[in-house]
C-alpha cells in the first residue's frame, strides 16, 4: 500500500510539475528510479498513462481519468493524516497559488505574509499571470480570477465585490478631449487587455445597457502594462478599481465617463475540487476573503 501511495504521488508530481525530472528534484528521488516507478505503473495498469518524448509529455485519455482519481485519493489521505493528528487548527504543506500580475503584487503578497504567519508549516508557491492557466495541468490549488468564469468544471467561490471603472492620464484627456457619452469612446484611443481582449464594451445607465465597440489601438495580454500605458497618455483603459485607486486619488488618472456603470466583475477563488480540497486551500481562501472584505472599499462612488 505504502508502494502504491508513492505511485499515485510520483504520477502526480510528474503531472504537476512537467517532466520527470522535475518531480524527481521536488520528491528527492533520482530520475532513474522515477522512471522505473512510472514504467512499472503502467504496466501493473495495463495502459500508457504518458506519452513522452525528449521535449515535452502529454497526458493520455486514460492518464487524464486515472491522474483526477489520484489528486482525489492523495486529498483524501492528506484530510485523514491531519485528521489523526488531532491538530485542527494546524494546516501544512505546499499552497500553489495562480493569480492575476496586478492583484498579486499590490495586495496578494502581504495577505501570504500575514496568512503564513498564521500557518507558519505552509509553504506558498506563486504564479502571477494575466493570463487563465489549467489548473490541473499546472497542479495550482486555487487561482485568484477576476469577472465571469466560463469553466463550470471549476469550483468557484466569491471573495468580494469589485467594480471596474474607464480610466485616462489627466495630459491624455487634456490632449484628446474628455468624452461626453459613450458614443465619443469611438473617437478615441483605446487599451485592451485581458485573457480574451476585445473591444466590445458594456455599461448600465440606470436600467438601460449600453454597448460600443472601442477601437484596437493597443492590446497587450498584461495588466500592469495597459496600466503603465495609460499613465503614460496612451490612451482610456478599462481597469478594476483596485488596480488604480491609488492613482486617481493622486490624479495620476481621471475617470472618464463616472455616471456610467461597468457590469461587476467580482473577485473569485477557484479550484477544481469541492468535496477533496485540501485543508491549507479551504483555510486560505477563508481567510483571503475575511481579509478582503475588512480592508478593502467596494463602494462604486
Amino acid at each position: 500500500m505504502i508502494d502504491q501511495t508513492l505511485d499515485l504521488t510520483l504520477f502526480d508530481r510528474v503531472v504537476a510539475t512537467g517532466s520527470m525530472s522535475a518531480a524527481a528534484r521536488e520528491l528527492g528521488l533520482s530520475l532513474a528510479v522515477v522512471s522505473k516507478r512510472l514504467g512499472l505503473l503502467e504496466q501493473r495498469l495495463g495502459v500508457r498513462l504518458l506519452n513522452r518524448t525528449t521535449r515535452k509529455q502529454a497526458l493520455t485519455e486514460e492518464g487524464q481519468v486515472f491522474h483526477a482519481c489520484c489528486q482525489r485519493i492523495l486529498a483524501e489521505i492528506a484530510e485523514a493524516e491531519r485528521l489523526m493528528t488531532r491538530q485542527a487548527g494546524t494546516v501544512g504543506g505546499v499552497l500553489r497559488i495562480s493569480a492575476p500580475r496586478a492583484f498579486g503584487r499590490r495586495h496578494l503578497t502581504p495577505l501570504l505574509v500575514a496568512f503564513r504567519e498564521r500557518h507558519p508549516d505552509v509553504k506558498v508557491h506563486l504564479s502571477l499571470s494575466d493570463l487563465w492557466v489549467d489548473l490541473v495541468a499546472h497542479g495550482i490549488d486555487v487561482a485568484i480570477r477576476v469577472g465571469t468564469l466560463p469553466d463550470s468544471s471549476l469550483v468557484a467561490q466569491e471573495l468580494a465585490p469589485n467594480y471596474r471603472v474607464l480610466i485616462a492620464s489627466p495630459e491624455y484627456l487634456k490632449r484628446r478631449g474628455t468624452p461626453e457619452d459613450v458614443g465619443d469612446l469611438r473617437q478615441h484611443d483605446c487599451i485592451l487587455f485581458g485573457n480574451s481582449p476585445h473591444g466590445d464594451w458594456r455599461f448600465v445607465s440606470q436600467s438601460e445597457t449600453l454597448r460600443v465597440q472601442v477601437p484596437d489601438t493597443y492590446v497587450v495580454d498584461d495588466g500592469d502594462t495597459a496600466h503603465e500605458l495609460a499613465l503614460h497618455g496612451a490612451g482610456i483603459a478599462q481597469k478594476s478599481i483596485f488596480d488604480v485607486s491609488d492613482d486617481i486619488q493622486a490624479g495620476r488618472l481621471v475617470r472618464v465617463l463616472p455616471s456610467l456603470r461597468i457590469p461587476a466583475a467580482p473577485l473569485h477563488a477557484v479550484y477544481p475540487h469541492s468535496r477533496h480540497v485540501a485543508p491549507r486551500t479551504r483555510v486560505f481562501i477563508d481567510f483571503l476573503r475575511d481579509q478582503l472584505r475588512a480592508t478593502w472599499r467596494w463602494s462604486p462612488d
